[in-house]
């Protein structure tokens, strides 16, 4: 079969307007939370490593959703890149950087997104090659003003808020040219997964893969 290059983090975040975060408990329901993501038209989501099941979850939802890009979150440390690169992670994320955890991504040309909240902490990513950038804590609304404000300083950024963003939201975010992806956890809510209630999850994700910047 021919090789297939990965997806750069730019074209993974294009990929989807919303970008799931999710926190699993049980890797058992993983499986299925990927199939009823994918079924709703989400194709990138980020688990986050807050769990004991992160692992076993995203080794779960790559074998049930090939198709979809998916990564994992709150890598801090290179041992941390390693863990989410043989754990089957498409991408990483971050919620900021460091010259070693630079120096590991670029090492295993892993694509990656980390988070910034400041001018100097976007100017340190570009540094590293780094363009595509979380930025973080959006708090609703209001970080829609201060990534309007970055695009003329650094017109080669693109960034993804999360942080509090609702569906409400969500329109201002991508109606700015350098904002195609937002994160949220509101996708897939903590009863909904305890419960298991796929169908109320696609539902959740057909929402979110519904948004289109104007």
């Amino acid at each position: 079969m021919p090789h297939i290059a990965p997806r750069s983090m730019r074209d993974i975040l294009l990929r989807s307007p919303v970008m799931p975060i999710l926190t699993v408990h049980d890797a058992h329901t993983a499986g299925d939370l990927a199939q009823a993501l994918v079924k709703g038209g989400v194709m990138v989501f980020e688990v986050v490593k807050r769990t004991p099941a992160t692992i076993a979850a995203l080794h779960a939802m790559c074998e049930a959703a090939p198709d979809a890009d998916i990564g994992m979150g709150t890598l801090m440390t290179p041992e941390d890149v390693t863990t989410a690169i043989q754990a089957g992670a498409k991408f990483g994320v971050s919620p900021g950087l460091t010259a070693e955890l630079a120096q590991a991504i670029q090492a295993h040309q892993f694509p990656f997104l980390p988070g910034v909240a400041t001018a100097s902490e976007v100017m340190q990513a570009r540094a590293f090659g780094l363009k595509e950038l979380k930025y973080f804590p959006a708090q609703g609304v209001a970080g829609a003003a201060w990534i309007k404000d970055m695009a003329g300083v650094f017109p080669d950024v693109l960034f993804c808020p999360t942080g509090g963003i609702r569906p409400p939201d969500i329109p201002t975010y991508l109606s700015l040219r350098n904002c195609r992806t937002v994160g949220g956890s509101w996708v897939v809510p903590p009863e909904l997964l305890k419960d298991r209630a796929w169908h109320e999850i696609t539902a959740l994700a057909q929402q979110a893969s519904g948004f289109r910047a104007p």
